[in-house]
């Protein structure tokens, strides 16, 4: 190459980029632009003569241009790091004579440091976005809600997709079923998802307010509306639900003369407190719940058919335990984890136990197993809890009543139950288990785990 078309080449250059930097193909740096200096960090003029071979074990920068553009007899672009840990987008490229010889290498360069680290923050955004995501879709597909509600079964996922239909709708809700299977956590659920979510929750057990105190304790009362009341007067529970969510608990227990002011209330929303003349209105968000078949109640003249109406604008059945056995287990590791909390406890169920517990009954439902895992949590002298430490009761005694059959398929079960829980696939549970993918199919079939 001649000098006059060096030097064209070499203007064009420094018209197109700032730091320029040329060697030759040993190395020796031929050129560099003023930036180039300030690039390095150095003396543009301090560094003509210089191998860059030198420099790059000085730490000025690294990697080299040159060596890769005389492998490749072409441009390269790379990233290479300066002393001062910056970033430098560098393009080299080769330089050849008339007779196709390489004789120069030109370089340039940008400084992306912060577009990397830049690059880099949205990478690492990206991760926990899709971990925040995956920790999300994990959740929901535990189906844990809140209130201690767990909805693995698909009789339970019903329940809990009909709630969240109706939760933001101001509409009356029955909840009906047997005692222990969370009706008032139910209840307290749908409030939490309302649009009343900021009023108060209150809740009204009618069974267990005796029925000369029902209307003072459910209306309020004046002062002086009767021997012995606050001088002040009280509020009811009626009024306190205003704004908010006002729960009647066992409503099958009403006699039949509260049955006619609640009904009352349901229809006008206003009421006069005992001894009272003003009238009060009140606006609040019904939720009704019991464990009596109200249909045999009204039948059997029980309970009022126009009350029944009004309450069960909205009917929602919670199945009883023994129903949605897919929930058991998840159940028994969530009181596990929530009383190890309480009481300041790293215990566990032994496998054997999980096991025995799916087949109990659960007569008390819900109730019954959080109270049976509180019991267990506190008196176990031993981190792992084994089937010794069942209840002395024949109800938890393992084998008690059941063939070996029946063992063997309990036990199956809930290894099955355990594994498509964790997995949500054939193929998961297959491999976890040891079993091939149509023996899971079958075998998940059998025991109607969906």
């Amino acid at each position: 190459m001649n000098e006059k078309s060096w030097e064209e080449q070499e203007n064009l250059l420094n018209y197109l980029q700032n730091d320029i930097l040329v060697t030759n193909v040993d190395g020796e740096i031929l050129k560099v632009s003023e930036a180039t200096g300030g690039v390095y960090q150095t003396d543009a003029e301090a560094l003509i003569g210089k191998s860059v071979y030198d420099l790059e074990k000085e730490g000025m920068f690294t990697p080299l241009a040159t060596p890769m553009v005389i492998e490749k007899k072409e441009k390269v672009t790379f990233i290479q790091m300066t002393k001062d840990d910056r970033k430098l987008l560098v393009t080299a490229i080769p330089i050849f004579d008339d007779d196709g010889e390489l004789t120069r290498i030109v370089s340039y360069s940008h400084d992306v440091t912060e577009l990397i680290e830049m690059k880099q923050y949205l990478e690492t955004m990206e991760d926990e976005m899709a971990r925040t995501k995956k920790e999300l879709e994990s959740l929901k597909e535990k189906q844990v809600y809140g209130e201690g509600i767990i909805a693995y079964s698909e009789k339970m996922r019903k329940v809990m997709k009909l709630s969240e239909q109706v939760a933001d709708v101001d509409v009356n809700i029955l909840i009906q079923g047997e005692t222990g299977v969370g009706k008032s956590h139910l209840a307290r659920y749908i409030h939490s998802k309302s649009s009343r979510s900021k009023g108060p929750f209150i809740e009204v057990n009618c069974g267990s307010i005796p029925d000369a105190l029902f209307e003072s304790e459910f209306f309020g009362y004046e002062s002086g509306a009767f021997t012995g009341a606050d001088r002040n007067g009280k509020k009811g529970m009626v009024e306190l639900a205003e704004g908010g969510t006002l729960f009647l608990d066992e409503t099958g227990e009403l006699s039949s003369a509260n049955q006619v002011k609640v009904l009352k209330l349901i229809q006008e929303k206003q009421f006069y407190r005992v001894g009272g003349r003003q009238l009060k209105k009140v606006n609040f968000r019904l939720i009704a719940a019991t464990n009596r078949d109200l249909d045999t109640e009204i039948e059997q003249g029980n309970f009022r058919r126009d009350l029944y109406f009004r309450l069960n604008v909205v009917p929602i059945a919670l199945p009883p335990l023994r129903e949605r056995q897919e929930d058991i287990l998840p159940l028994l590791d969530h009181f596990l984890e929530r009383f190890n909390q309480k009481y300041g406890f790293n215990k566990s169920f032994d496998a054997g136990v999980k096991y025995k517990l799916l087949s109990h009954p659960w007569k008390g439902n819900v109730r019954e197993l959080a109270n049976l895992v509180e019991r267990l949590t506190v008196t176990s002298s031993e981190r792992v809890i084994t089937i010794e430490m069942l209840p002395s009761s024949n109800q938890y005694n393992f084998g008690g009543g059941e063939t070996l059959q029946e063992v063997l398929e309990n036990v199956e079960r809930a290894a099955l139950l355990e594994a498509f829980r964790h997995f949500k696939t054939t193929t998961g549970v297959a491999k976890a288990l040891g079993i091939s993918q149509p023996t899971a199919v079958r075998k998940l079939k059998k025991y109607h785990i969906t």
